[in-house]
C-alpha cells in the first residue's frame, strides 16, 4: 500500500524519531509545530555571496532565494524529507517565502563531480530524441530492480524540457518527466550542468510537473546564481596540463556517468518528501509558521 494511502486519516505523520517520541505527549499538531519551529530556527538561511572551496565555485544568491549549507541541506533532506543519510551535497537553494515544510516547496541541490573538462564539440551532433529512447530502455532495466527489490516501478515519460546548451556560459539543462508507481502526479525532474575546467557543477530541482511552469520562470535567476572561479573556469582549461573527462554532453544528459540510483536521485527525493508529510490544510499551517519564525 503507498504511503499516501496509509496516512489520508492522520493530520500528520512522523518524519523523525525526534517527532514521533514528543507526538506521544502532546496533539500531532502542536507536537509537529514545536518540532518544525525548532528546525526552522536551526537552519542559516543565507543570502549574497557562497564560497563553495570544495567546487572553486561562487553562488551568488539573490533576495528572493536563500542559501542551506551542506550541514543543514543534511537536515532537510533526511530529518524533514525522509531521505537516506550521506546525501554529501555542497548546499540547497530555496525561493524566498517559502519553507522545507510547505507541501508545495521545491528546491534545488547543488553537487560537484570532478571529472574532467566535459568538452562540448559534440553539443550541435547529439540526436536528443535518439538519447531519450535509450535512456527510457535504462530506465526500464533500472524499474525492474527496484521492483524486485520491493520498491514501486518507475517510467520516464519523456522531455518535459529538451536539452539546451549555451555555448557562451557554457551552461547545461533540461527536464525529465518520470511517473512513480501509480501516482496521480508525476514528478519533474529538472537539471542544471555547469560545466568547468575541472568537473560540473550539477544543480537539480526537486518539484513537481504541476510546478513546471513555476521552475521555468526562476530557470534563468538559478542559472545566473553559480559560476566557477577565475583559473578553474571553462575557459581556463589547459589541455597540455589538465584531464579530459571520459564522457561528453549526451552522457551528462543520459546520466551516464552517475551512479546506480544517480539518474533518478532528485526524483527520488521529492517522492519521499511528499510521502512523508501528508497534511490536510498543510499550506496554511506552515505558511503560519515561517511568517511567525521570519517575524
Amino acid at each position: 500500500m503507498k504511503l499516501r494511502a496509509l496516512f489520508l486519516s492522520v493530520f500528520l505523520i512522523l518524519p523523525s524519531l525526534a517527532f514521533a517520541e514528543t507526538a506521544s505527549n502532546e496533539s500531532d499538531e502542536d507536537a509537529y509545530y514545536e518540532w518544525a519551529s525548532k528546525v526552522w530556527d536551526s537552519l542559516d538561511r543565507q543570502k549574497g555571496k557562497i564560497e563553495l572551496p570544495s567546487a572553486i565555485a561562487t553562488l551568488n544568491i539573490p533576495e528572493d532565494f536563500y542559501y542551506l549549507s551542506s550541514s543543514d541541506s543534511e537536515t532537510v533532506l533526511v530529518d524533514v524529507w525522509g531521505n537516506p543519510p550521506g546525501q554529501n551535497t555542497l548546499g540547497m537553494i530555496f525561493p524566498a517565502g517559502s519553507t522545507p515544510f510547505d507541501n508545495d516547496s521545491w528546491a534545488v541541490t547543488i553537487r560537484y563531480e570532478e571529472d574532467g573538462y566535459v568538452s562540448d564539440s559534440d553539443a550541435n551532433d547529439i540526436d536528443y530524441t535518439e538519447l531519450l529512447d535509450k535512456m527510457k530502455a535504462d530506465v526500464v532495466e533500472e524499474s525492474q530492480v527496484r521492483v524486485d527489490q520491493g520498491y514501486e516501478p518507475i517510467e520516464l515519460i519523456g522531455w518535459a524540457a529538451a536539452p539546451h546548451y549555451d555555448s557562451q556560459t557554457h551552461k547545461l539543462h533540461w527536464a525529465k518527466e518520470i511517473k512513480f508507481g501509480e501516482d496521480d502526479i508525476n514528478t519533474l525532474n529538472y537539471n542544471i550542468r555547469v560545466l568547468g575546467r575541472k568537473g560540473v557543477l550539477v544543480l537539480n530541482f526537486i518539484a513537481a510537473m504541476d510546478q513546471k511552469e513555476l521552475i521555468e520562470s526562476k530557470l534563468d535567476s538559478v542559472l545566473a546564481m553559480a559560476e566557477f572561479d577565475q583559473g578553474s573556469r571553462y575557459i581556463d582549461f589547459d589541455s597540455s596540463t589538465d584531464q579530459m573527462a571520459a564522457y561528453g554532453l549526451g552522457a551528462l544528459v543520459a546520466g551516464k556517468v552517475a551512479t546506480k540510483t544517480g539518474l533518478l536521485a532528485a526524483a527520488l527525493m521529492f517522492l519521499k518528501k511528499f510521502g512523508l508529510v501528508i497534511v490536510v490544510g498543510v499550506g496554511a499551517f506552515f505558511k503560519k509558521l515561517f511568517k511567525r519564525k521570519e517575524s
